[in-house]
């Protein structure tokens, strides 16, 4: 045979190919999606450029095979999700295996959200406009309760009310605490007695999301959703790990550590179980003023959900939490045998908490749905030489039907709630002038019904339309309605919403105000409390941007303005030594406005930023009157950022406020009567390993800011805390003298920051799915 260059050509070609292609039969690319620690299943996968691409099966795991050798750029992409790329060296035959972790477009319109409705729902859909933060958002700056987890939510702020005991409340657009309805699951779990510490102790290694509603929601669900709500959604058995752990340290002696595992009990039966333990036990007194400058805490939570399958998919789930906690704040002389005395001053707090819940829809062929809870809360407390024992039961049932005709959405409801209360101070006491003694516990009935119709108009516009009816066994018929409208344009990346609604919200100060227990201020009422009434107007705006692959923007602006009557005022100027008690004669007004933007970049920058304006007063007597703790200005962000090829995450977060009133003690107080503009700071990195392994660490409060910057001291006459060196004159006010040159008695209510300065910290989480 004669070989001539064709054929030279041609053997040459054939060798190139056939080690192409038998190059391309021995390499493949496997590898799992996944978000959060969950499957991501029906992405795309593809090779940038080349013919080959596939996408994830349900389990979120993809193939690509019979791929030659070479550089590429792998491609993920999937809805709500960041496209992801990875450069890829193809260099030899050997299997490659690839993890990837998908980061969700933080607040976009398309979420699932229940709060608004009372259904769950696209954010992009509901009429009322919901913030919600998932998991992921809160594990950018790790705390060991959700009342501190918040502080990164626009127009949300955890305030301190004690300088002492470091309890608190959860302030929405500078509404005070008790304006705050807390739910667990839609359940009004947290409230009354255990407002201040009901957001303590749940795991967060079970909580899926967190939902914000800001302005009143009584229609809905009832009195104390008069500033806003915040539900607690936890997940659902289908979505949880079969084993998670989350524990971490800081430098001021805390140790927080959360445990959760899911069980299956056959094939209709799952359970989700979870502990959370916190402990700090360090002794801290960074101000010298003798006193601890954080509580001493011991809790442990116990919380554990179940899922029933039933025919039809009909819901049936029932949940249970229990929590243990003791406080102990004060002289750092202080021990156990000082309780309730008069020599060394300290406050100690026991609570013992249980919370039983559950949905159940009922087996016919129409929508109807059950929801439950009943809950328990004792506390033994000494706060000096004040005795507070406290006993609250709250029993709570709700019958909903949903009903669809055509363009209208029907909600009808039934609800009923009871609550009993009993404690040792005024709250209980009997007014028989023959048995003045006799204590008198107080139950009260709230029966109620509310229907809404949320009417379709069109693709681009939406009317909801409700109104509830309650009796209060103690304050007589609450009328309650509200008006939503929704306009979105044809490709949904715009959405304007209006709102206007009444509250209302029936007040006990003794569970609500530790000011009143707390410090040496006399706790007076003018007259019988009545129910505080208020109307709020709300317009909201979303606007969805895109810029090109690189970058998406999402940015929502609110006005809203509420207007109280009735308002329930604790007065702290009239006399330095009361806190006096008594609804509003004028009217107060909460108005602002706020802005939110969210920016996801393709090459690993996520940044969520907000800031809100408030003007928080109150009119009486012609006179204009700010707010105490009230801030004018807030602002917060959350910047993280992701080095895929070291598996690091770096999250900076942080808030700034801007002065704000505080209480004086007396006409000669030295303290400053606005706060200074403050900041608290923090930074975290986190490396991810293989199989669901993480370790994090960072420091908080880079700026080591403390509310005694600036100030003499923060508790008034921390030396003599039983006020025995004080003089008084005939009208009960504390004389100046040598040994008192300011005047003042013993006060812890100057705080509106934690006294915690600087700590670090360090963790590791784990996931196994």
């Amino acid at each position: 045979m004669k070989f001539t260059p064709h054929y030279f050509f041609f053997i040459i070609l054939y060798l190139f190919l056939s080690s192409r292609v038998c190059s391309a039969q021995l390499v493949q690319i496997q590898g799992a999606v996944s978000s959060e620690g969950i499957e991501v299943p029906f992405a795309k996968v593809m090779l940038k450029g080349e013919n080959f691409g596939t996408q994830t099966n349900e389990d979120g795991r993809f193939v690509l095979e019979n791929i030659p050798l070479g550089r590429y750029e792998l491609l993920v992409f999937m809805t709500d999700f960041v496209p992801y790329s990875q450069q890829l060296n193809v260099t030899n035959s050997e299997i490659i295996k690839l993890n990837i972790e998908l980061v969700k477009i933080s607040n976009e319109l398309n979420e699932v959200v229940i709060s608004g409705t009372m259904k769950e729902v696209s954010k992009l859909d509901s009429p009322v406009p919901i913030e919600v933060y998932s998991a992921r958002f809160f594990r950018s700056n790790p705390t060991p309760s959700v009342f501190e987890a918040l502080q990164t939510i626009n127009g949300v702020r955890p305030q301190i009310n004690c300088n002492i005991c470091n309890t608190g409340d959860i302030h929405i657009n500078g509404l005070e605490g008790p304006y705050t309805m807390i739910l667990i699951d839609g359940m009004p779990l947290v409230s009354g007695l255990s407002t201040v510490y009901g957001l303590s102790g749940i795991p967060q290694s079970l909580v899926d999301r967190i939902e914000v509603v800001k302005g009143p929601a009584s229609t809905l669900y009832g009195s104390e959703a008069v500033g806003g709500l915040i539900n607690v959604i936890t997940k659902k058995t289908t979505d949880a790990s079969l084993f998670s752990a989350d524990l971490f340290g800081t430098s001021w002696g805390e140790i927080n550590a959360d445990l959760a595992g899911k069980f299956s009990f056959g094939k209709k039966v799952q359970s989700l179980l979870g502990v959370n333990y916190f402990n700090s036990s360090l002794l801290v007194d960074n101000n010298h003023d003798n006193f601890t400058d954080m509580t001493l805490q011991n809790r442990i939570s116990i919380f554990n959900k179940w899922s029933i399958l039933r025919k039809k998919n009909r819901v049936f789930n029932l949940a249970g939490r229990y929590v243990y906690e003791d406080r102990w704040g004060g002289d750092m002389r202080w021990k156990p045998e000082f309780y309730g005395g008069d020599s060394i001053y300290g406050e100690s707090i026991s609570t013992k908490r249980w919370e039983l819940f559950g949905t159940y829809q009922l087996p016919f062929d129409e929508n109807f749905m059950v929801q439950f809870s009943a809950n328990g809360h004792q506390q033994k407390s000494a706060y000096g030489k004040i005795l507070f024992e406290a006993n609250q039961l709250v029993g709570f049932g709700q019958l909903c039907y949903r009903k669809e005709l055509k363009r209208h959405d029907l909600l009808f409801g039934a609800a009923f709630r009871a609550t009993y209360y009993d404690d040792n101070t005024l709250a209980t006491a009997s007014f028989d002038t023959l048995n003045p003694s006799v204590n008198a516990p107080s139950l009260t009935l709230l029966p109620g019904a509310f229907v809404q119709d949320e009417i379709t108009l069109n693709e681009n516009h939406k009317l909801l339309i409700g109104v509830r009816y309650d009796y209060n066994s103690l304050h007589g018929s609450i009328f309650t309605p509200r008006v939503n409208y929704k306009w979105n344009s044809d490709n949904r990346k715009s959405i304007l919403r209006m709102s206007i609604g009444n509250g209302y919200r029936v007040a006990n100060v003794f569970t609500e105000d530790h000011a009143a227990l707390t410090g040496s201020r006399e706790v007076v009422f003018l007259d019988d409390l009545n129910p505080e009434t208020s109307w709020n107007a709300n317009i909201n705006y979303i606007q969805k941007v895109k810029v090109g692959d690189v970058a998406f923007l999402n940015f929502d602006a609110s006005v809203f303005y509420t207007y109280f009557t009735n308002k329930i005022i604790a007065n702290y100027d009239i006399d330095p030594n009361k806190i006096i008690y008594n609804n509003l004669n004028g009217y107060a007004i909460s108005k602002g406005i706020s802005l939110n933007i969210d920016a996801t970049f393709k090459f690993g920058l996520k940044v969520n930023a907000g800031a809100t304006v408030l003007d928080v007063f109150k009119v009486e007597n012609s006179q204009k009157v700010q707010q105490l703790f009230t801030e004018k200005f807030m602002g917060v962000w959350t910047v993280s950022y992701e080095i895929k090829k070291w598996n690091l995450n770096v999250d900076y977060t942080g808030n700034v406020y801007s002065p704000m009133r505080l209480p004086l003690a007396s006409a000669n107080d030295p303290r400053q009567e606005f706060s200074p503009w403050w900041s608290i700071q923090n930074i975290q990195i986190t490396k991810k390993f293989k199989k669901g392994f993480e370790v994090f660490g960072g420091v908080k409060n880079l700026l080591n800011w403390t509310p005694n910057r600036g100030n003499p001291f923060i508790i008034a006459r921390a030396n003599d805390p039983f006020d025995k060196n004080v003089s008084y004159n005939t009208s009960g006010e504390a004389l100046v003298t040598a040994e008192n040159p300011y005047g003042l008695t013993f006060d812890t209510s100057y705080i509106y920051a934690s006294n915690q300065g600087i700590k670090g910290f360090v963790g590791f989480r784990y996931h196994f799915k």
